[in-house]
Protein backbone atom coordinates (compact mmCIF):
# COMPACT_ATOMS: atom_id res chain seq x y z
CA UNK A 1 0.00 0.00 0.00
CA UNK A 2 1.74 3.71 -1.16
CA UNK A 3 0.59 5.26 1.49
CA UNK A 4 0.44 9.62 0.60
CA UNK A 5 -1.33 12.25 2.69
CA UNK A 6 0.64 11.99 5.58
CA UNK A 7 0.05 13.49 9.02
CA UNK A 8 2.29 13.80 12.36
CA UNK A 9 0.92 15.42 15.34
CA UNK A 10 3.18 16.19 18.33
CA UNK A 11 1.52 16.96 21.37
CA UNK A 12 2.04 19.80 23.84
CA UNK A 13 4.33 18.74 27.01
CA UNK A 14 1.73 19.69 29.56
CA UNK A 15 -1.25 22.17 29.22
CA UNK A 16 -1.78 25.07 26.81
CA UNK A 17 0.22 28.54 28.22
CA UNK A 18 0.10 30.85 25.49
CA UNK A 19 -2.54 33.11 23.83
CA UNK A 20 -2.76 31.71 20.68
CA UNK A 21 -3.09 35.28 18.62
CA UNK A 22 0.71 34.92 19.56
CA UNK A 23 0.66 31.85 17.18
CA UNK A 24 -1.20 33.48 14.28
CA UNK A 25 1.23 36.29 14.62
CA UNK A 26 3.97 33.63 14.23
CA UNK A 27 2.67 31.97 11.85
CA UNK A 28 2.08 35.35 9.90
CA UNK A 29 5.78 35.57 10.39
CA UNK A 30 6.95 32.25 8.68
CA UNK A 31 5.19 33.29 5.89
CA UNK A 32 6.86 36.73 5.59
CA UNK A 33 10.21 35.25 6.53
CA UNK A 34 10.27 32.02 4.51
CA UNK A 35 10.98 30.40 7.62
CA UNK A 36 9.96 26.94 6.48
CA UNK A 37 11.23 25.33 3.04
CA UNK A 38 7.49 25.18 1.44
CA UNK A 39 5.50 27.33 0.20
CA UNK A 40 2.74 28.92 2.78
CA UNK A 41 -0.16 31.08 1.63
CA UNK A 42 -1.95 32.15 4.21
CA UNK A 43 -3.18 31.36 7.87
CA UNK A 44 -7.12 30.77 9.21
CA UNK A 45 -8.16 31.53 13.00
CA UNK A 46 -10.24 28.29 14.12
CA UNK A 47 -9.68 29.30 17.83
CA UNK A 48 -13.34 28.86 18.97
CA UNK A 49 -14.03 25.53 17.49
CA UNK A 50 -13.89 23.01 20.28
CA UNK A 51 -11.70 20.34 20.27
CA UNK A 52 -10.73 21.90 16.32
CA UNK A 53 -8.47 22.56 14.33
CA UNK A 54 -7.14 25.76 16.81
CA UNK A 55 -4.94 28.12 14.11
CA UNK A 56 -4.11 26.65 10.64
CA UNK A 57 -1.29 27.59 8.32
CA UNK A 58 -1.93 26.79 4.82
CA UNK A 59 0.66 25.66 2.41
CA UNK A 60 0.71 24.74 -1.33
CA UNK A 61 2.52 21.58 -0.45
CA UNK A 62 1.30 21.18 3.48
CA UNK A 63 -0.20 22.61 6.32
CA UNK A 64 0.86 23.37 9.90
CA UNK A 65 -1.62 23.52 12.83
CA UNK A 66 -1.60 24.48 15.94
CA UNK A 67 -4.41 21.87 16.89
CA UNK A 68 -6.48 20.95 19.29
CA UNK A 69 -8.25 17.78 18.16
CA UNK A 70 -9.33 15.59 20.79
CA UNK A 71 -8.84 18.21 23.36
CA UNK A 72 -5.49 17.93 23.46
CA UNK A 73 -2.94 20.97 21.70
CA UNK A 74 -0.10 20.01 19.46
CA UNK A 75 1.24 20.40 16.36
CA UNK A 76 -0.06 18.90 13.14
CA UNK A 77 1.64 18.33 10.06
CA UNK A 78 -0.38 17.44 7.19
CA UNK A 79 0.91 16.67 3.76
CA UNK A 80 -0.95 17.29 1.21
CA UNK A 81 0.97 16.78 -2.30
CA UNK A 82 2.50 13.77 -3.36
CA UNK A 83 6.10 12.42 -2.17
CA UNK A 84 8.32 9.60 -4.08
CA UNK A 85 10.07 7.25 -2.06
CA UNK A 86 8.58 4.50 0.47
CA UNK A 87 5.78 4.70 2.99
CA UNK A 88 8.73 5.28 5.62
CA UNK A 89 10.65 7.91 3.31
CA UNK A 90 7.05 9.86 3.44
CA UNK A 91 6.75 9.19 7.43
CA UNK A 92 10.17 10.25 7.92
CA UNK A 93 9.62 13.67 5.65
CA UNK A 94 6.21 14.35 7.49
CA UNK A 95 7.82 13.88 11.14
CA UNK A 96 11.24 15.95 9.86
CA UNK A 97 8.52 18.94 8.76
CA UNK A 98 6.53 18.64 12.39
CA UNK A 99 9.70 18.68 13.89
CA UNK A 100 11.09 21.60 12.64
CA UNK A 101 7.92 23.26 13.23
CA UNK A 102 7.85 22.40 16.75
CA UNK A 103 11.64 23.27 17.63
CA UNK A 104 10.22 27.07 16.21
CA UNK A 105 7.67 27.51 18.39
CA UNK A 106 8.90 26.33 21.36
CA UNK A 107 12.21 29.26 20.26
CA UNK A 108 9.85 31.64 19.28
CA UNK A 109 7.04 31.06 21.70
CA UNK A 110 8.05 29.34 24.99
CA UNK A 111 6.00 26.02 24.65
CA UNK A 112 7.02 23.02 24.97
CA UNK A 113 6.31 19.60 22.61
CA UNK A 114 6.69 15.95 23.74
CA UNK A 115 9.46 13.93 23.29
CA UNK A 116 7.53 10.68 24.51
CA UNK A 117 4.45 10.29 22.19
CA UNK A 118 3.81 11.37 18.71
CA UNK A 119 0.30 10.57 16.33
CA UNK A 120 0.75 9.10 12.92
CA UNK A 121 -2.22 9.66 10.69
CA UNK A 122 -3.02 8.88 6.50
CA UNK A 123 -5.72 11.14 5.65
CA UNK A 124 -6.99 9.41 2.78
CA UNK A 125 -10.21 7.05 4.48
CA UNK A 126 -10.18 5.14 0.70
CA UNK A 127 -6.99 4.07 0.73
CA UNK A 128 -6.46 3.40 4.37
CA UNK A 129 -9.73 2.79 6.07
CA UNK A 130 -9.55 2.69 10.09
CA UNK A 131 -10.12 -0.84 10.30
CA UNK A 132 -8.09 -3.84 11.55
CA UNK A 133 -6.75 -4.70 7.91
CA UNK A 134 -5.25 -1.34 7.60
CA UNK A 135 -3.15 -1.69 10.84
CA UNK A 136 -2.05 -5.14 9.62
CA UNK A 137 -1.20 -4.12 6.46
CA UNK A 138 1.13 -1.08 7.73
CA UNK A 139 2.34 -2.27 11.47
CA UNK A 140 5.47 -3.37 10.09
CA UNK A 141 6.55 0.03 8.34
CA UNK A 142 4.90 1.79 11.22
CA UNK A 143 6.74 0.15 13.95
CA UNK A 144 10.22 0.56 11.73
CA UNK A 145 9.26 3.94 11.24
CA UNK A 146 8.82 4.47 15.40
CA UNK A 147 12.11 2.43 16.38
CA UNK A 148 14.00 5.01 13.98
CA UNK A 149 12.38 8.50 15.97
CA UNK A 150 12.47 7.12 19.02
CA UNK A 151 16.06 5.67 18.74
CA UNK A 152 14.60 2.06 20.95
CA UNK A 153 12.98 -0.61 20.43
CA UNK A 154 10.90 -0.44 23.06
CA UNK A 155 7.69 1.17 22.49
CA UNK A 156 3.79 1.17 21.88
CA UNK A 157 1.45 1.64 18.77
CA UNK A 158 -1.85 1.99 19.76
CA UNK A 159 -4.54 1.80 16.60
CA UNK A 160 -7.23 4.72 17.18
CA UNK A 161 -10.25 1.83 16.75
CA UNK A 162 -13.09 4.12 15.95
CA UNK A 163 -14.01 3.45 12.05
CA UNK A 164 -15.63 6.79 11.85
CA UNK A 165 -11.94 8.48 12.28
CA UNK A 166 -9.44 8.20 9.95
CA UNK A 167 -6.32 5.47 9.79
CA UNK A 168 -4.34 6.66 13.05
CA UNK A 169 -1.62 5.06 15.37
CA UNK A 170 -0.45 6.31 18.62
CA UNK A 171 3.44 6.01 19.19
CA UNK A 172 4.94 6.11 22.64
CA UNK A 173 7.97 5.58 23.63
CA UNK A 174 9.87 4.51 26.53
CA UNK A 175 12.58 7.20 26.30
CA UNK A 176 12.55 10.85 25.18
CA UNK A 177 12.98 11.17 21.63
CA UNK A 178 14.84 13.66 19.65
CA UNK A 179 13.10 16.66 17.64
CA UNK A 180 16.55 17.75 16.06
CA UNK A 181 16.25 15.34 13.48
Amino acid sequence: MELQHINIKIPLDGELSIDLARVVETFHQWIRDGVIDELLIDVADYAHVPAGPGVLLIGHEADYCFDNTGDRWGLRYNRKAPLDGTNEDRFRQAFGAAAKACRLLETQLAVKFSRMELELFINDRALAPNTPATFAACEAEISAFAKNVVGCQDFTLKQDADPRHRFGVAIVACKPFDLSI
